[in-house]
């Protein structure tokens, strides 16, 4: 929402009005929830726009509904909205709480921190507009176990990436995974430096195998964990 920072930004969402430029277009929220009531819509890091976009949402999860700059009712019943937001992230991360941790106390620590959360919540954010929200819902911190999930999520979009446009079909071993989850896990990024260590380790190691001709196209490779790092190993031509 770092978009609608400025006090004019207002005018993105529900067109602008009459005599300005842009009158005929619509909004960037009211035009297209118009043509398609039946939506989900995501505002991202909520706490960035500007009181006034607080306002328009104020009569949407009130009312249901806004008039745009065009004096066109757009109904908002059956739309869902979506809002996250940074609010207390400090405490997601390290949350300070005196005492010795154990392992068994895992709840205890989330509701420790989710009640931290929530006084963060509770200072940014005006009650009339916290009033309106259906639920909020506090995310605990990413664990390796997490990240192991995740990884395979991103492998799958690269291993099919590799297939249609490299003619490659690649395979990673669970060596492979547990080294990209040991070299981009960090407790206090979440799951962006994973994405990079894929990138430096995995896409660019690949490219460099590619143009050593280690590895060539229509071929199976496998991808496994070396003594320097990952090891592209060619297994079998691809039949077509």
């Amino acid at each position: 929402m770092s978009e609608y920072m400025e006090k004019h930004s207002v005018s993105k969402m529900i067109g602008s009005p009459p005599g300005y430029v842009g009158y005929e277009e619509g909004g960037q929220l009211s035009e297209k929830v118009r043509r398609n009531p039946y939506s989900v819509i995501l505002f991202d890091e909520i706490e960035k726009a500007h009181p006034d976009v607080f306002n328009i949402l104020l009569q949407v999860l009130d009312d249901g509904h806004i008039t745009d700059a065009q004096g066109r009712k757009i109904d908002f019943k059956n739309t869902v909205l979506i809002m996250t937001s940074n609010a207390g992230a400090e405490n997601i991360i390290a949350p300070k709480r005196l005492g010795f941790a154990s392992h068994d106390d895992a709840k205890e620590r989330y509701r420790f921190m989710k009640e931290r959360v929530m006084e963060e919540v509770k200072r940014m954010f005006k009650p009339e507009f916290l009033n309106r929200i259906d639920e909020i819902i506090v995310f605990h911190q990413l664990s390796q176990d997490h990240m192991k999930e995740i990884v395979d999520i991103m492998l799958k979009d690269i291993c099919r990436r590799t297939l249609t446009q490299m003619n490659l079909k690649l395979t990673v071993d669970d060596a492979a995974k547990a080294y990209l989850v040991e070299k981009g896990y960090d407790e206090k990024y979440g799951a962006r430096p994973l994405r990079r260590a894929i990138q430096n380790l995995l896409e660019d190691g690949l490219a460099e195998a590619v143009l050593d001709g280690q590895v060539k196209a229509g071929e199976a490779v496998t991808v496994t964990k070396g003594e320097d790092g990952l090891k592209f190993l060619p297994s079998e031509v691809i039949k077509n």
